[in-house]
């Protein structure tokens, strides 16, 4: 196993590692709406969806691999209203392989300020 840390995404909100790499998988922890250049949240769902993609974007080049790549993720939206265009949005960044997929409504993220996490599992190239 080998751990994967960029300084190029969100630092780890606890004792975890942004990904793992075992046996030609990447498991990616879930990344939220957090702008590491910015030191803040994007407003806004949309501007947090696409930041979320960006952050595991850059986890995922790090790791050795890309969006064509991956193969699972979870959705977690603190308001399941936001469906729709978090939808919309995800989809764009998946042009060819669509993955496998569950979203589910939470009550609560991790940071406050989140109203997205998104979760990949990925395999190398």
């Amino acid at each position: 196993m080998k751990s994967i840390n960029t300084d190029k995404a969100p630092k780890a909100f606890g004792p975890y590692s942004q990904a793992m790499i075992a046996n030609g998988f990447i498991f990616c922890a879930g990344q939220v709406g957090y702008n590491r250049a910015k030191d803040t949240f994007e407003k806004g769902i949309e501007k947090q969806t696409h930041q979320v993609m960006k952050n595991l974007q850059t986890v995922l080049e790090k790791a050795g691999s890309d969006f064509e790549h991956v193969v699972r993720t979870t959705i977690f939206l603190k308001d399941i209203n936001d469906f729709a265009k978090v939808n919309e949005i995800y989809g764009s960044y998946f042009e060819k392989n669509k993955p496998a997929r569950s979203t589910v409504g939470v009550s609560q993220l991790p940071r406050d300020e989140a109203l997205v996490e998104i979760d990949m599992i990925a395999i190398t190239k």
